[in-house]
């Protein structure tokens, strides 16, 4: 004997439910009720399997905006992935190796990382793309470029709010400071050097938490960058021991994406304007 489809609910019943989601904040679950209600009725689900169905929904929901609010908040300028890297481009990075790092599991284990190397090698890209990964996973991630990092703590001397800006950027689970060696690194005569401030930043996370870094600059650099020579030594004296340290040796990306819109429009690739060239 096969079983009635379940008679459509009232409109007090409906306005009971109403309430209820309003007072328990189900927003979507509110908005998506008709749709929640149709297929009930369509699918005839049991109790369990309705109860997942609706609350399933909901929590997908919180949990996308969430991770909204995570890269919304975490100070990156633009979103990347790993799936748009271009690893064929860069045949010498170790795409294993970056797909592992990208688990995040190096910042459970409070380890650092370092990327080297030239500009325009995809160092940023990957960093960014840890980011976007750190919010997924509900890792507390924060990410600024070295200049404006330095220029953040710097303006916290002038207002008295220094120490505070130190515990907030060494609170996150995941710092990634980004093109230490690129823009100009500014300081008064009379304030602290900025290798002197970001090793106070470092020294604060150490061991605490992971730190990620990208650098344009040769290590042995850092110290004219920042400088001082002596303090940039201890900064990357406190990251080398628990770092993992990759150094990427290639092309720019961004130099060959000139270069082939340029051609696209109709340039000439490099050389043949040149009279002596066959």
């Amino acid at each position: 004997m096969s079983r009635k489809p379940p008679a459509p609910p009232g409109d007090e019943l409906i306005e009971r439910l109403q309430r209820a989601l309003d007072i328990l904040g189900l927003k979507h679950t509110l908005e998506q009720l008709d749709a929640h209600l149709a297929w009930a009725t369509a699918e005839r689900p049991g109790y369990a399997a309705l109860l997942e169905h609706v609350l399933g929904e909901e929590a997908n929901t919180r949990l996308a905006q969430r991770i909204e609010r995570r890269i919304d908040t975490c100070g990156l300028r633009e979103r990347k992935t790993l799936e748009a890297f271009d690893f064929n481009f860069q045949p010498e990075l170790d795409k294993t190796l970056i797909l592992e790092l990208a688990r995040l599991d190096f910042v459970r284990r409070k380890e650092d990382l370092l990327f080297t190397g030239d500009p325009g090698t995809g160092k940023s890209h990957i960093f960014q793309a840890f980011v976007v990964k750190a919010c997924e996973q509900g890792i507390s991630v924060r990410y600024a470029r070295c200049v404006d990092l330095l220029d953040d703590l710097h303006a916290g001397l002038a207002d008295g709010s220094y120490r505070q800006r130190l515990k907030r950027w060494g609170r996150p689970e995941l710092l990634v400071v980004d093109d230490v060696g690129l823009g100009q690194v500014r300081k008064q005569n009379d304030e602290p050097t900025a290798a002197h401030t970001l090793f106070n930043l470092v020294d604060y996370r150490h061991g605490r938490a992971s730190t990620a870094i990208t650098s344009n600059i040769p290590l042995g650099a850092w110290g004219r960058y920042l400088g001082d020579t002596t303090l940039a030594g201890a900064i990357l004296d406190r990251l080398v021991m628990r770092a993992i340290r990759i150094n990427i040796s290639g092309p720019s990306y961004r130099q060959q994406v000139a270069k082939d819109r340029a051609q696209a429009l109709g340039a000439k690739p490099d050389g043949d304007d040149d009279p002596s060239m066959p």
